[in-house]
C-alpha cells in the first residue's frame, strides 16, 4: 500500500465563539488516528477553509502535526483562483512536515483546460511536496477533464486525484487511463469507485464511525466483495444524511451529538435543520449497535464474520 491510498479524512475545524479550537481538532485527529484511518486534510472544503484567514489556517495545520508526529500523514487545503499567489502559498509551506497539498481547481473563472493545467503546473513547480488534484466542479465551475489529468502527470510531484465530479465515468477514466492514485470524493461512489479499481477516499462521512470506513477499504482490498456489499449497504443511510444538507452542516451535527465539538458553522453556513438532526440522531443510535469490528488490518477470520452479523442487526 503507497502513501495515497486507504480512507483520508477531511478534518472539520471546530469553532468556539467563533474562534477555531485547536484542541478539538487535536482530539479529532487524534481518535481518527486511532480508528485506523490513513491520512488527514486540513483545511479542506469540509474545514470551511474558504471562511478562513491565513494566521488560522497556519494555527490549524501547526496544531494537527503536532499531535500526528509522522506517524500519519496530512495535506493542506490550497484553493483560490490566483495562480500566483496559491504557488507563493505552498511555496511557504515547505518547511512544514507536510506530506503534500490538496489542490482544487480554481473556481469562479472558469479557464480553460489549458488554464487549468498550467494552473496546477505553476503550483506544482513551486514545490517539491505531493500535490493532490481535487475535481469538484459543483464547487469550482470547472472539470478536470481525463485528457488534462493526463497531461499533468508528467509532472512528477502531481501523485494522485481526489475526484468529486459524481460522474462514474470520469471515475471510470481515470482509473483505466491515468497512473495517478484516485481516491472517491463523493462518499455515496466509494464502493462504486473502489470496485472498478480506485485507491481509497478523501471522505467526509468518515468523521463519523471511521472504524466501519476503514474495515470496508481493509474488505474490499482483501477481495471479500459480498462482505464488503453487505457493510456499505448498512452505511448508505448514514452517507445519505451527512449529505442531505450543505457539507459540513450535517458532519458538524453528528460529532456534536457525539459529543466531540461544538456545533458552530461559520456564516455562510449554517447548521443542520432540526429535521436533518432528528433522522440523524436516529441513525447515529442505529449505527451504535452495529457490532464494534475488529482492527481491519487483522483479516480475514473475525472481520468476516462480524459483517455477516450486521444483516441481523437491524
Amino acid at each position: 500500500m503507497s502513501i495515497h491510498e486507504g480512507i483520508w479524512v477531511p478534518l472539520v475545524t471546530p469553532f468556539k465563539n467563533g474562534k477555531p479550537e485547536l484542541d478539538k481538532i487535536q482530539q479529532l485527529a487524534t481518535q481518527l488516528m486511532a480508528a485506523g484511518i490513513h491520512g488527514l486534510v486540513v483545511c479542506g472544503t469540509t474545514g470551511e477553509a474558504a471562511t478562513l484567514n491565513e494566521r488560522e489556517q497556519k494555527q490549524l495545520l501547526t496544531a494537527v502535526l503536532e499531535v500526528t508526529k509522522n506517524s500519519c500523514p496530512v495535506l493542506m487545503g490550497i484553493s483560490g483562483s490566483d495562480t500566483r499567489s496559491l504557488a507563493e502559498k505552498v511555496h511557504a509551506y515547505d518547511d512544514q512536515h507536510l506530506q503534500g497539498f490538496l489542490v482544487s481547481a480554481p473556481s469562479y473563472l472558469r479557464p480553460s483546460q489549458e488554464g487549468v493545467r498550467l494552473h496546477f503546473e505553476t503550483i506544482a513547480r513551486a514545490t517539491e511536496k505531493d500535490i493532490v488534484l481535487y475535481n469538484v466542479p459543483a464547487r469550482t465551475g470547472v472539470n478536470i477533464d481525463l485528457s488534462t489529468v493526463i497531461a499533468l502527470e508528467k509532472q512528477k510531484n502531481i501523485v494522485a486525484i481526489k475526484e468529486s465530479s459524481g460522474n462514474l465515468t470520469q471515475m471510470m477514466g481515470l482509473v483505466n487511463c491515468s497512473h495517478l492514485k484516485v481516491l472517491c470524493g463523493d462518499d455515496a461512489m466509494l464502493l462504486d469507485t473502489l470496485s472498478m479499481g480506485g485507491q481509497g477516499a478523501i471522505s467526509a462521512a468518515a468523521h463519523v464511525r471511521p472504524d466501519l470506513f476503514v474495515q470496508l477499504y481493509e474488505l474490499m482490498r482483501a477481495d471479500y466483495f459480498p462482505e464488503a456489499q453487505a457493510l456499505f449497504a448498512e452505511m448508505q443511510n448514514l452517507i445519505r444524511l451527512l449529505f442531505s444538507e450543505s457539507n459540513p452542516a450535517p458532519v458538524k451535527a453528528a460529532l456534536a451529538m457525539q459529543g466531540l465539538i461544538q456545533e458552530e458553522l461559520r456564516l455562510p453556513m449554517t447548521a443542520m435543520s432540526l429535521a436533518g438532526k432528528i433522522k440523524l440522531a436516529h441513525e447515529l443510535e442505529r449505527l451504535a449497535d452495529l457490532p464494534l469490528p475488529v482492527k481491519a488490518r487483522s483479516l480475514p477470520g473475525p472481520v468476516i464474520n462480524n459483517v455477516r452479523t450486521l444483516r441481523m442487526v437491524r
